[in-house]
């Protein structure tokens, strides 16, 4: 079960190789496991909306769609037939309450921040004392936007995408190949094998290596 992250992290590309270039070779090798091994890649379609999103992005050409039409195979999770444990959904539960706190406490400490600014001393004489003020507000802003951000979302499931991989690999019984740290974490709640993304090429590699595959022999 592929993820998003596998195809944009860096992890997978060589030295000097283009975005391009990399997913190329992970999709030829994706390929060779199929046909070799017997091995397919699976993604259910809002994760390949997601992906063909990001890839049409960065401008990559339509050859790369091409492959990744032909061998990553498209299939929707069995939202109604798989069935999710109740101890997951609380701990799901738990886990976004605790969020909700601790972006709280972020908005707390950035609006102490701002209260802890003099707005007269710094908009007293030039425009650039004005400026200087507005300046320092919104580098209060955007902090507070960036650990608000990581308080809510790193290391969790915060999209519909991450929940059909899962949804999708338990049916499936499938391991889920990503670099996404929520998505880790919750692979191992739904008691599903995982992969981190930037290994994946090298894993496939090894496989095929073991097998005697054509071109990748010692």
């Amino acid at each position: 079960m592929l993820d998003t992250s596998l195809f944009i992290t860096e992890g997978i590309r060589r030295e000097a190789e283009s975005l391009e270039e990399a997913v190329l070779r992970l999709l030829d090798l994706v390929a060779t496991a199929r046909l070799e091994l017997n091995i397919s890649c699976h993604v259910p379609p809002s994760i390949h909306d997601e992906l063909t999103t990001m890839l049409r992005e960065r401008e990559v050409s339509e050859e790369v769609f091409s492959r990744l039409d032909t061998w990553v195979v498209r299939k929707s999770p069995d939202r109604y037939g798989v069935t999710i444990p109740a101890n997951i959904v609380y701990e799901l539960i738990d886990e976004m309450s605790d969020r909700v706190d601790r972006g709280l406490h972020v908005s707390e400490e950035a609006l102490r921040e701002v209260e802890r600014l003099d707005p007269e001393e710094l908009t007293r004489g030039t425009d650039e004392d004005s400026e200087a003020y507005m300046t320092e507000a919104d580098r209060i802003l955007s902090d507070m936007r960036d650990k608000y951000r990581r308080a809510l979302r790193q290391g969790v499931l915060d999209s519909r995408e991450d929940f059909d991989l899962l949804v999708l690999a338990r049916e499936l019984e499938a391991g889920v190949v990503t670099g996404d740290r929520g998505i880790i974490s919750w692979a191992d709640e739904f008691g599903l094998r995982y992969v981190r993304g930037g290994r994946f090429p090298t894993l496939l590699e090894e496989y095929l290596r073991a097998t005697g595959a054509e071109g990748y022999g010692e």
